[in-house]
Protein backbone atom coordinates (compact mmCIF):
# COMPACT_ATOMS: atom_id res chain seq x y z
CA UNK A 1 0.00 0.00 0.00
CA UNK A 2 1.43 3.54 -0.64
CA UNK A 3 1.85 6.21 1.66
CA UNK A 4 -1.78 7.36 3.89
CA UNK A 5 -0.59 11.33 2.43
CA UNK A 6 -1.70 9.74 -1.06
CA UNK A 7 -5.02 8.56 0.19
CA UNK A 8 -7.75 11.61 -0.98
CA UNK A 9 -10.76 9.72 -0.87
CA UNK A 10 -11.99 6.43 1.40
CA UNK A 11 -15.36 3.89 1.22
CA UNK A 12 -16.33 1.51 3.76
CA UNK A 13 -18.00 -1.48 2.91
CA UNK A 14 -19.48 -4.25 5.32
CA UNK A 15 -22.42 -4.67 7.83
CA UNK A 16 -23.32 -3.37 11.02
CA UNK A 17 -19.67 -3.47 11.89
CA UNK A 18 -18.37 -0.58 9.67
CA UNK A 19 -21.98 0.95 9.72
CA UNK A 20 -21.04 1.90 13.36
CA UNK A 21 -23.53 0.10 15.22
CA UNK A 22 -22.68 0.40 18.90
CA UNK A 23 -21.87 4.06 18.55
CA UNK A 24 -24.86 6.48 18.70
CA UNK A 25 -24.28 10.22 17.41
CA UNK A 26 -26.48 13.24 18.60
CA UNK A 27 -28.69 13.12 15.97
CA UNK A 28 -29.45 8.87 16.20
CA UNK A 29 -27.65 8.20 13.33
CA UNK A 30 -24.35 5.39 13.86
CA UNK A 31 -20.67 7.28 14.16
CA UNK A 32 -18.44 4.05 13.96
CA UNK A 33 -14.74 3.35 13.56
CA UNK A 34 -14.96 3.87 9.99
CA UNK A 35 -16.41 7.45 9.98
CA UNK A 36 -13.37 7.91 12.88
CA UNK A 37 -10.83 6.71 10.45
CA UNK A 38 -11.86 8.86 7.68
CA UNK A 39 -11.64 11.38 10.30
CA UNK A 40 -8.60 10.83 10.92
CA UNK A 41 -7.42 10.38 7.00
CA UNK A 42 -9.08 13.46 6.79
CA UNK A 43 -7.30 15.58 8.97
CA UNK A 44 -4.95 18.39 6.80
CA UNK A 45 -5.84 16.66 3.75
CA UNK A 46 -8.76 19.61 2.30
CA UNK A 47 -10.56 18.45 0.08
CA UNK A 48 -11.02 14.75 1.52
CA UNK A 49 -14.00 13.17 0.32
CA UNK A 50 -15.74 10.06 1.54
CA UNK A 51 -18.65 7.67 1.81
CA UNK A 52 -19.67 4.95 3.91
CA UNK A 53 -21.63 1.78 2.23
CA UNK A 54 -21.69 -0.37 5.03
CA UNK A 55 -25.74 -1.44 6.33
CA UNK A 56 -26.28 -3.36 9.11
CA UNK A 57 -27.13 -7.60 8.78
CA UNK A 58 -25.79 -7.78 5.48
CA UNK A 59 -24.44 -11.32 4.73
CA UNK A 60 -20.93 -11.19 1.96
CA UNK A 61 -23.49 -12.08 -0.86
CA UNK A 62 -25.66 -9.10 -0.92
CA UNK A 63 -22.12 -6.68 0.30
CA UNK A 64 -20.54 -8.03 -2.79
CA UNK A 65 -23.75 -7.77 -4.77
CA UNK A 66 -25.10 -4.09 -3.65
CA UNK A 67 -21.92 -2.44 -2.26
CA UNK A 68 -18.71 -3.97 -4.26
CA UNK A 69 -20.15 -2.32 -7.92
CA UNK A 70 -20.61 1.58 -6.34
CA UNK A 71 -17.30 0.84 -4.83
CA UNK A 72 -16.27 0.33 -7.90
CA UNK A 73 -18.02 3.15 -9.49
CA UNK A 74 -16.99 5.39 -6.99
CA UNK A 75 -13.02 4.02 -7.57
CA UNK A 76 -12.18 5.91 -3.74
CA UNK A 77 -8.13 5.76 -3.21
CA UNK A 78 -9.08 3.51 -0.44
CA UNK A 79 -11.58 0.91 0.20
CA UNK A 80 -11.83 -1.17 3.86
CA UNK A 81 -13.86 -4.17 2.58
CA UNK A 82 -14.68 -6.40 6.31
CA UNK A 83 -17.48 -8.57 5.62
CA UNK A 84 -18.03 -12.66 6.14
CA UNK A 85 -18.66 -12.08 9.73
CA UNK A 86 -22.29 -12.75 9.54
CA UNK A 87 -21.66 -15.58 7.50
CA UNK A 88 -19.15 -17.28 9.49
CA UNK A 89 -21.44 -17.24 12.91
CA UNK A 90 -24.19 -18.97 11.22
CA UNK A 91 -24.79 -22.67 12.07
CA UNK A 92 -23.23 -24.70 9.32
CA UNK A 93 -21.57 -22.25 7.36
CA UNK A 94 -17.68 -23.20 5.74
CA UNK A 95 -15.24 -20.31 6.36
CA UNK A 96 -13.30 -21.97 3.50
CA UNK A 97 -16.24 -21.06 0.96
CA UNK A 98 -17.08 -17.72 2.60
CA UNK A 99 -13.30 -17.09 1.99
CA UNK A 100 -13.50 -17.72 -1.98
CA UNK A 101 -16.64 -15.72 -2.32
CA UNK A 102 -14.43 -12.89 -0.58
CA UNK A 103 -11.71 -13.35 -2.67
CA UNK A 104 -13.45 -12.96 -6.01
CA UNK A 105 -14.77 -9.76 -4.50
CA UNK A 106 -10.87 -8.47 -3.59
CA UNK A 107 -10.04 -9.41 -6.84
CA UNK A 108 -12.73 -6.67 -8.44
CA UNK A 109 -11.75 -4.06 -5.81
CA UNK A 110 -7.97 -3.96 -6.20
CA UNK A 111 -8.42 -3.56 -9.92
CA UNK A 112 -10.72 -0.41 -9.21
CA UNK A 113 -10.04 1.16 -6.09
CA UNK A 114 -6.16 2.40 -4.99
CA UNK A 115 -5.67 0.37 -2.16
CA UNK A 116 -7.80 -2.01 -0.01
CA UNK A 117 -7.64 -2.89 3.19
CA UNK A 118 -9.36 -6.31 4.61
CA UNK A 119 -10.30 -6.65 8.28
CA UNK A 120 -10.03 -9.79 10.21
CA UNK A 121 -12.38 -11.20 12.84
CA UNK A 122 -12.04 -10.52 16.40
CA UNK A 123 -11.21 -12.99 19.37
CA UNK A 124 -14.20 -14.45 20.65
CA UNK A 125 -12.82 -16.52 23.32
CA UNK A 126 -14.20 -14.22 26.07
CA UNK A 127 -17.61 -14.07 24.27
CA UNK A 128 -20.31 -16.44 25.87
CA UNK A 129 -21.70 -18.75 23.16
CA UNK A 130 -19.40 -17.32 20.60
CA UNK A 131 -16.32 -18.53 22.19
CA UNK A 132 -17.40 -22.09 20.22
CA UNK A 133 -16.74 -20.24 17.24
CA UNK A 134 -13.40 -19.29 18.00
CA UNK A 135 -11.93 -21.97 15.85
CA UNK A 136 -14.27 -21.14 12.54
CA UNK A 137 -13.07 -17.41 12.94
CA UNK A 138 -9.37 -18.23 13.42
CA UNK A 139 -9.35 -20.42 9.99
CA UNK A 140 -11.40 -16.98 8.03
CA UNK A 141 -8.81 -14.94 9.62
CA UNK A 142 -6.16 -17.33 8.21
CA UNK A 143 -8.12 -17.02 4.51
CA UNK A 144 -7.97 -13.36 5.01
CA UNK A 145 -4.14 -12.77 4.98
CA UNK A 146 -3.59 -14.81 2.45
CA UNK A 147 -5.92 -13.37 0.37
CA UNK A 148 -3.99 -9.75 1.20
CA UNK A 149 -0.81 -11.37 0.67
CA UNK A 150 -1.82 -12.16 -2.30
CA UNK A 151 -3.33 -9.20 -3.58
CA UNK A 152 -1.43 -6.45 -1.85
CA UNK A 153 -4.32 -5.29 0.65
CA UNK A 154 -3.62 -4.08 4.46
CA UNK A 155 -4.85 -5.85 6.80
CA UNK A 156 -6.48 -4.26 9.74
CA UNK A 157 -6.09 -7.18 12.49
CA UNK A 158 -8.80 -7.40 14.77
CA UNK A 159 -8.07 -10.75 16.26
CA UNK A 160 -4.76 -9.30 18.19
CA UNK A 161 -6.21 -6.24 19.13
CA UNK A 162 -5.97 -6.51 22.86
CA UNK A 163 -7.72 -4.03 24.18
CA UNK A 164 -11.17 -5.11 22.34
CA UNK A 165 -10.98 -8.41 24.68
CA UNK A 166 -12.69 -6.40 27.31
CA UNK A 167 -16.05 -6.53 27.91
CA UNK A 168 -16.18 -2.48 27.60
CA UNK A 169 -15.67 -2.56 24.28
CA UNK A 170 -19.12 -3.99 23.43
CA UNK A 171 -22.58 -2.59 23.96
CA UNK A 172 -24.33 -3.92 25.68
CA UNK A 173 -25.83 -7.04 22.83
CA UNK A 174 -22.06 -7.84 22.53
CA UNK A 175 -22.03 -8.00 18.87
CA UNK A 176 -21.31 -4.49 18.27
CA UNK A 177 -18.83 -2.38 19.46
CA UNK A 178 -19.07 0.38 22.17
CA UNK A 179 -17.68 3.99 21.36
CA UNK A 180 -14.33 3.19 22.97
CA UNK A 181 -14.64 -0.23 20.93
CA UNK A 182 -15.50 1.90 17.64
CA UNK A 183 -12.34 4.73 18.50
CA UNK A 184 -9.80 1.96 19.05
CA UNK A 185 -10.80 0.05 16.10
CA UNK A 186 -10.18 3.44 14.15
CA UNK A 187 -6.97 4.22 16.03
CA UNK A 188 -5.49 0.62 15.06
CA UNK A 189 -6.72 1.62 11.47
CA UNK A 190 -4.61 4.37 11.39
CA UNK A 191 -1.86 2.86 12.65
CA UNK A 192 -1.83 0.18 10.03
CA UNK A 193 -1.65 3.09 7.46
CA UNK A 194 1.40 4.49 8.91
CA UNK A 195 -0.99 7.71 10.69
CA UNK A 196 0.57 9.47 13.37
CA UNK A 197 -2.72 8.79 15.82
CA UNK A 198 -3.49 10.44 19.16
CA UNK A 199 -3.86 7.72 21.56
CA UNK A 200 -2.99 4.19 21.79
CA UNK A 201 -5.69 1.46 20.63
CA UNK A 202 -4.10 -0.84 23.05
CA UNK A 203 -3.98 1.20 25.87
CA UNK A 204 -5.08 -0.64 29.24
CA UNK A 205 -8.52 0.08 30.37
CA UNK A 206 -9.03 1.34 34.16
CA UNK A 207 -9.20 -1.40 36.92
CA UNK A 208 -12.60 -3.38 37.48
CA UNK A 209 -14.06 -4.81 40.89
CA UNK A 210 -13.70 -8.47 40.70
CA UNK A 211 -17.25 -9.93 40.54
CA UNK A 212 -18.21 -13.34 41.70
CA UNK A 213 -18.80 -16.63 39.05
CA UNK A 214 -22.65 -16.23 40.39
CA UNK A 215 -23.02 -12.85 38.76
CA UNK A 216 -21.28 -13.45 35.52
CA UNK A 217 -23.30 -16.59 35.48
CA UNK A 218 -26.70 -14.24 36.07
CA UNK A 219 -25.76 -11.73 33.49
CA UNK A 220 -24.40 -14.35 30.59
CA UNK A 221 -28.15 -15.98 30.44
CA UNK A 222 -29.65 -12.55 30.50
CA UNK A 223 -27.54 -11.44 28.04
CA UNK A 224 -28.12 -14.83 25.69
CA UNK A 225 -32.39 -14.59 26.42
CA UNK A 226 -32.02 -10.80 25.58
CA UNK A 227 -29.74 -10.54 22.18
CA UNK A 228 -28.18 -13.87 21.06
CA UNK A 229 -31.14 -15.84 21.26
CA UNK A 230 -32.89 -13.49 18.96
CA UNK A 231 -30.17 -12.53 16.51
CA UNK A 232 -29.64 -16.18 15.82
CA UNK A 233 -33.63 -16.74 15.58
CA UNK A 234 -33.23 -14.30 12.80
CA UNK A 235 -29.83 -15.95 10.99
CA UNK A 236 -31.46 -19.07 10.90
CA UNK A 237 -34.79 -17.75 9.17
CA UNK A 238 -32.38 -15.28 6.71
CA UNK A 239 -33.78 -12.65 8.47
CA UNK A 240 -31.51 -9.17 8.21
CA UNK A 241 -31.69 -6.33 10.62
CA UNK A 242 -31.01 -3.93 8.01
CA UNK A 243 -33.66 -5.06 5.29
CA UNK A 244 -34.98 -1.27 5.59
CA UNK A 245 -31.64 0.26 6.02
CA UNK A 246 -30.01 1.65 3.66
CA UNK A 247 -25.90 3.15 3.22
CA UNK A 248 -25.67 5.88 5.67
CA UNK A 249 -23.24 7.74 2.61
CA UNK A 250 -23.56 6.56 -0.59
CA UNK A 251 -21.47 8.95 -2.34
CA UNK A 252 -18.07 10.38 -1.95
CA UNK A 253 -18.63 13.64 -0.39
CA UNK A 254 -16.42 15.64 1.51
CA UNK A 255 -15.73 15.67 5.49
Amino acid sequence: MGPAAAIRSYGAIGDSFSEGVGDPGPDGSFIGWADRFAALLADGRPGFRYANLAVRGRLLDRVVDEQVPRAIELAPDLVTFCAGGNDILRPGSDPDDVAERFEAAVVRLTAAAGAVMVCTGFDTRGVPVLRHLRGKIATYNAHLRAIADRHGCAVLDLWSLRSVQDRRAWSADRLHLSPEGHRRVALRAGQVLGLDVAGDPDEPWPPQPRRSRAELRRENLQWAREHFVPWIGRRLRGESSGDHITAKRPDLRPL
